[in-house]
């Protein structure tokens, strides 16, 4: 192993948060105004004085916010060179993978031929067939799902399918089965990025999706930082989502879905005690999911604030061997248009005891996290990213 004394490295995925509008958000339907961390910052509930003293708001073009005099961590921002801005797109190129073409998206719904063999297989009939609002899909359709037990079943910007049940009609091992039939659809040119089981409860029109949600992913199309690290019989351990997006690749070990922000919070700082060597990989995702889509500026901004105040907890638990990784995978403007993900830079806070604070500038792909974790444990990775290991140590 490389002598960088690195022993564990904590990448914490706040899912969503972006900094501001990378140069082709216009590409991608959003406006050159995007920025989830000033909608969030200015919001007022936001003090953030763990992130601002790690230099969140010394970070490249962050015009929001203000600045520390002196931050204690190595700040840069980051822009997706691949073309998306979902979760899988930006999970994998951090991993290492960059994807030249887009995974497939649905503005227009799903195929009628895809709809028919989706039908066949779950031996149901579809409701929606459209991108919609999670929320919005189960309030405007959720009575004609138990009515006829067909299946709710939407997309959105993202190259997802959804498929969405009632847990008291559908069981929740039934809904994943129909999620496992649709993947085996779901290939070649129509291999969307993740097949998505949403169960919910309670009466109309007080609907509520459930914490069993499950992702069922389209397995990694290149060989990413977890991978190099298993091999090298290095600990993998993914927190939230992440075994999800990955479709289980690469891990050592999972601590399962989160069933919001606290709980991943509490499984990674449970880590802290544990003498793994090696990836810990978190996924936080309720500043998308329940917060992000559903514009909701006040509550995605007392999420980020929770995150932020844990830290202080976290920051000075972390051992002499330890590098924090704090990232995000694509943005989520609560306060632009629409409920789709927003086309934004990234920001990238790395702390430790070996770490030498201060800007290190805005790189071209989020591969370059991958890279460096890569360089720190002296594995191979062939990813277009480069380290910046060499930029923050000391």
């Amino acid at each position: 192993m490389k002598n960088t004394d690195i022993k564990r490295v904590f990448l914490i995925v706040l899912d969503s948060f972006g900094i501001g509008a990378a140069p082709d958000a216009a590409d991608f339907g959003d406006a050159a105004t995007c920025s989830t961390l000033r909608s969030v910052t200015e919001s007022g509930l936001f003090p953030a004085k763990n992130l601002r003293k790690l230099g969140l708001y010394n970070i490249d073009g962050v015009t929001c916010g203000r600045v520390h005099d002196a931050p204690e961590g190595a700040y840069a921002r980051l822009r997706e060179l691949s073309r998306g801005k979902d979760t899988t797109t930006g999970h994998w190129e951090m991993a290492g993978i960059v994807r030249n073409e887009p995974l497939p998206t649905y503005p227009d719904g799903f195929p009628q031929e895809i709809v028919a063999q989706l039908e066949k297989a779950f031996g149901r009939k579809i409701l929606c067939n459209k991108p919609y609002s999670g929320t919005q899909v189960i309030h405007d359709y959720g009575r004609a799902h138990e009515e006829t037990g067909a299946l709710i079943v939407y997309t959105s910007a993202d190259s997802v399918l959804q498929i969405a049940a009632h847990e008291a009609h559908v069981p929740v091992e039934t809904l994943y089965d129909y999620c496992r039939r649709a993947r085996e659809i779901m290939r070649g040119p129509h291999a969307v990025g993740r097949i998505i089981a949403r169960p919910f409860v309670g009466a109309y029109p007080n609907y509520k999706r459930t914490p069993r949600r499950h992702d069922f992913s389209l397995a990694p199309t290149g060989e990413t930082v977890l991978d190099a690290l298993k091999e090298a019989d290095l600990d993998v351990i993914g927190v939230g989502k992440i075994s999800d997006i990955f479709a289980g690749r690469g891990l050592t070990r999972s601590l399962g879905v989160n069933e919001d922000n606290a709980d991943g919070m509490r499984k990674t700082m449970t880590l802290l005690d544990e003498d793994f060597t090696g990836l810990a990989y978190v996924n936080l995702v309720d500043g998308d999911s329940v917060y992000g889509h559903r514009r909701d500026i006040p509550g995605y901004a007392r999420a980020m604030q929770e995150f932020d105040d844990w830290l202080s907890d976290f920051l000075p638990r972390m051992r002499a061997g330890d590098v924090l990784m704090i990232t995000a995978d694509h943005g989520c403007d609560p306060g632009a248009a629409g409920t789709d993900h927003t086309r934004e830079y990234v920001p990238l806070l790395v702390c430790g005891t070996r770490v030498v604070p201060g800007s290190f500038g805005t790189y071209p792909t989020f591969a370059m996290i991958g890279a460096s974790i890569a360089d720190m444990f002296d594995v191979p990775l062939a990813t277009k990213g480069e380290s910046f290991l060499p930029s923050i140590l000391c």
